[in-house]
């Protein structure tokens, strides 16, 4: 009796413990969002504004409140200049937007093959996932509200079937998921600090319903018809709890209790598995800025030049009718108005009406709109030249050059803060890959002239450290292939012999998107995996040549192998004699074949 009262007690304890934890984070949460209401009632007059609802301000409450009209006559119609602005800026930043790789930490073959792989998990991820919507959206929210969240989490449901579990259920082999999340769900600890590695904790909030806490935690909970709040508070890993702590809260229940869930930091540290990504930044502040919240005051200012404008041309166009008193009937007067031949009558002796003298429109009206359209330019960053069509005065592609540079310019910021967070989201895709995928994963990528290649990896083949894209600063297509073009026309991808090599041939092809233009690159694709085949054999072993092998490309990779840190490392003379035998073959093999053409 004294044992079973003993574990009562403790089990009494420990639901009165997680109560109590339970308790406290819903407060920690209450009390991190009455701490930015501020912010989040500036969001929502952004998002307001941007869907074209923009005679709204915020209340003395915090909440977002409709404007009342001052007169019954006043015009209250809004020129959106916000939401094409917008369209523009996230036109220009998908555009710009590059292509994640990973770059080999050398030429060795396995660093080689680290590297496709690793940059090959990260393109199935792009288009498993959907990772450029992904993107999209969370760049949308970070343009109207100043941040958004990115969140990678590992799906144990993802994937393909693997087989059945002891119970009978289904088993995946698990799959990335990647979500934008926006500012509204975010909860740091601190609203000074300036970034997510400042964070000491963070809570993602978001509504869901009562299947969701049941199929995911087992757990029934009452909505009373109402969405629930998960809480889900992450703390930072400390000297008490080195792998940190993941608490998740709904209804005053503790559903969740446990360390960070991931091995998502450098050198195998457990961190949130969120990543941040700001429009404009602001010192002192988690939260960034975006344009919107510039644009908002001019847009107002517009919208009121150009309604009082119409105000004042509907006085000239309908004119204003004055009346003595007594002499017509006014109510028809003010239902119908003055139509073109319509009898006034009027009491006899009286006064006739007569239209009042409004004036003409003031130039001012013109110069206030016309400088107010120019700073939605300034306070953009995104020019006629990216909204409209090319200026007439411009007629060089020097000039033309000139402009485009400068127009990429505006939004450098944004386009290096997006940047820095793609490159974040795939170092967590590849941590998790290599924390989950496993000793045979099976992936297919899209190899060489666009084949597709499926093959099974190892997890720990994969390398996160060195994520880079395909250009030092983010370019159009447009810009690249005319760089190559001149770089063409400069003669720098010709050999001494100022030939233009097959190799580089078959690179300005792919930089083009014609890889595969009438097989050129299919054959010479085939040519270079074969000589790599007999690289590989060659370390073994003999490997034989043969006659429609293009002999240039063979002696070329040969080469190329003979010179890498690999071979070098291995020092052995033997499999040096063989490769130089085999060249010699190769060479030997291109003469005959030489030989035939000019005979025939």
């Amino acid at each position: 009796m004294t044992m079973q009262r003993e574990e009562d007690l403790k089990m009494k304890a420990e639901a009165e413990r997680k109560r109590k934890l339970a308790m406290e984070i819903e407060e920690d949460f209450l009390r991190r969002r009455e701490e930015r209401r501020a912010l989040e009632s500036a969001w929502a007059l952004n998002v307001e504004f941007l869907k074209g609802n923009q005679y709204v301000d915020v209340s003395p409450l915090g909440g977002v409140e409709e404007e009342e009209k001052r007169f019954y006559w006043q015009n209250k119609r809004c020129f959106n200049h916000v939401a094409p602005t917008i369209d523009a800026r996230m036109a220009k930043l998908t555009r710009l937007r590059p292509k994640l790789k990973v770059r080999a930490f050398s030429d060795e073959d396995g660093d080689v093959k680290s590297a496709k792989i690793s940059t090959g998990v990260l393109d199935y991820v792009r288009d498993r996932v959907g990772l450029n919507g992904v993107v999209s959206d969370a760049t949308l929210w970070s343009e109207t509200c100043g941040t958004a969240f990115y969140k990678i989490v590992w799906d144990e449901n993802g994937g393909r079937k693997v087989g059945v579990d002891e119970n009978g259920n289904d088993v995946y082999e698990g799959e990335v998921s990647v979500a934008a999340v926006s500012p509204f769900e975010v909860f740091p600890d601190s609203l000074q600090a300036e970034g997510l590695k400042s964070v000491k904790s963070l809570i993602h909030a978001q509504e869901v319903d009562a299947g969701y806490v049941y199929e995911s935690f087992g757990v029934t909970v009452e909505d009373n018809g109402e969405k629930i709040v998960l809480i889900e508070r992450y703390t930072a890993p400390t000297k008490d709890f080195p792998d940190g702590k993941l608490e998740i809260v709904a209804s005053g229940l503790l559903l969740y209790e446990g360390p960070l869930p991931y091995l998502n930091g450098e050198r195998g540290t457990r961190v949130f598995p969120f990543v941040k990504q700001d429009c404009l930044r602001v010192p002192g502040n988690f939260y960034g800025i975006s344009v919107v919240d510039r644009l908002v005051p001019v847009q107002r200012a517009y919208n009121a030049v150009r309604n009082r404008k119409h105000e004042l041309l509907n006085r000239l166009s309908m004119g204003v009718v004055t009346v003595e008193d007594g002499s017509l009937d006014t109510d028809e007067l003010a239902e119908e108005g003055i139509s073109p031949g319509k009898i006034l009558v009027y009491r006899q002796g009286g006064k006739a009406p007569e239209m009042l003298e409004c004036g003409e429109i003031p130039k001012e009206f013109q110069k206030e709109e016309e400088w107010l359209e120019k700073e939605f330019t300034l306070i953009s960053g995104v020019s006629d030249l990216s909204q409209n069509s090319m200026p007439s005065s411009v007629t060089s592609a020097s000039g033309l050059r000139l402009l485009l540079n400068e127009d990429n310019a505006r939004i450098s910021v944004t386009t290096e803060n997006l940047c820095e967070a793609m490159k974040e989201v795939g170092r967590h895709i590849l941590r998790l890959y290599k924390a989950f995928a496993g000793n045979a994963r099976l992936m297919t990528l899209s190899g060489e002239n666009k084949k597709t290649e499926v093959f099974y990896f190892n997890a720990e083949e994969l390398s996160s450290s060195d994520i880079l894209f395909d250009t030092e600063e983010p370019v159009t297509a447009e810009e690249r292939q005319e760089t190559i073009m001149r770089l063409l026309e400069a003669g720098l991808f010709s050999d001494a012999d100022g030939r233009l090599t097959e190799e580089n041939k078959h690179r300005i092809l792919e930089a083009f998107g014609y890889g595969s233009y009438e097989n050129v690159r299919d054959i010479s694709s085939l040519h270079i995996g074969k000589a790599s085949e007999e690289n590989r054999a060659l370390l073994k072993g003999d490997a034989n040549v043969d006659f429609y092998d293009d002999h240039d490309l063979h002696i070329l990779e040969h080469t190329r192998f003979l010179l890498s840190d690999e071979f070098k490392r291995k020092k052995d003379d033997k499999i040096k004699q063989r490769f130089c035998l085999h060249m010699a073959e190769h060479e030997t093999m291109k003469n005959k074949k030489e030989k035939a053409v000019e005979n025939a």
